[in-house]
């Protein structure tokens, strides 16, 4: 199993003393500028967050478009996009477009989304549950239709008036085999299996929504061997692919230990806790000297069970901190785990 790292932001943008990403500008320009360094430091992806009602990344596709016209190799992504929000078709249209501008290299987390700022926002966007429908059963109506449309499924009728015959339409354009690169973003054992029966790539982050008392990571490792389980029985053809998230920073500067050097300890634990009414666990973040944490991701069950592994990146800190972040991350803590550069591994392969 080839491993990939890449990073995650969640685009914060705030005009407060120390941020480096005071406006929604800063915060794009400075997402596509990171993916550039990223890229030549031989990180395989970089995704972005998507928040609504917020100071942070909300519309994935220009900015996605953006950072594929400015990099030619990392993959793009995000993690995740919530399909209660979304137009499937309208969609469709744009996942297509940054595909192809990217030449293929799009990876797309969906899912019901996480909690967000607003009181049923989704309604203000013009999407409302249908009778006996729940907003997380919108979501997964919203993906299933959006997955056929990117796969070519008709979705409407020409009109005769125009055309001089009815027949059935398809969304253009299309990319062809945007539809294996789908991630659902899960955070329990059951929608894991219900991803592996679909047919969509694992994407789970540093929060899942149910407890059984182990270790987030052990926990973690179950739900990626019940998608994998699940996937397996489903008989789809091809190898599935899984993402974990982790905080990783490593300490190597006064700088560091200024900004987080009071985290290496409150955070060092799993948390758990509720939320929305379920009890929830919480992964530790992984803060200290770059050996410590190399030796601690190496233990750490599910990023060994993963393919590719999201670092959650401090954006507000600015593209030449998070730039030096990674290119320690991938010098002194990635090997660990069986990772090699993107370039390292085309050069071998060669």
């Amino acid at each position: 199993m080839t491993k990939r790292i890449g990073f995650l932001s969640f685009g914060h943008y705030q005009d407060v003393p120390g941020s480096r990403t005071p406006t929604a500008r800063e915060a794009l320009v400075q997402s596509i500028e990171l993916a550039v360094a990223a890229e030549e430091i031989g990180i395989d992806s970089a995704s972005v967050r998507v928040h609504h009602f917020a100071k942070q990344l909300a519309s994935p596709f220009p900015l996605l478009a953006a950072m594929a016209a400015r990099t030619s190799r990392i993959e793009l992504g995000t993690g995740i996009i919530d399909m209660r929000y979304e137009n499937p078709l309208s969609m469709a249209e744009q996942a297509a477009a940054a595909d192809l501008i990217s030449a293929g290299r799009l990876q797309l987390g969906v899912s019901r989304g996480s909690p967000e700022t607003s009181l049923r926002g989704w309604e203000a966007f013009g999407h409302v549950p249908e009778d006996g429908e729940t907003d997380a059963d919108m979501a997964r109506r919203h993906t299933d239709l959006f997955r056929r449309a990117i796969d070519g499924d008709a979705v409407a009728q020409s009109d005769p008036r125009m055309t001089g015959w009815s027949s059935p339409l398809a969304i253009e354009p299309r990319s062809p085999g945007l539809g294996e690169r789908i991630w659902w973003g899960s955070g329990t054992r059951a929608t894991a299996q219900w991803t592996g029966e679909q047919g969509m790539n694992l994407m789970s982050s540093t929060l899942l929504t149910e407890d059984t008392g182990v270790p987030f990571d052990e926990l973690q490792a179950e739900q990626i061997a019940v998608f994998r389980a699940a996937w397996a029985a489903a008989g789809h053809a091809r190898e599935p692919r899984v993402a974990v998230s982790r905080s990783v920073i490593p300490i190597t500067t006064d700088e560091d230990v200024r900004y987080f050097g009071v985290r290496a300890q409150a955070d060092s634990q799993d948390q758990v806790g509720m939320l929305d009414g379920v009890q929830s666990r919480f992964g530790k973040s992984y803060v200290g000297e770059p050996d410590v944490i190399a030796r601690q991701l190496a233990d750490d069950a599910a990023v060994q069970a993963a393919d590719t592994v999201h670092l959650t990146v401090p954006n507000q800190l600015g593209v030449d901190y998070n730039a030096r972040l990674l290119r320690t991350v991938a010098e002194h803590v990635a090997p660990a785990i069986g990772w090699v550069p993107a370039f390292g591994r085309a050069t071998s392969a060669s």
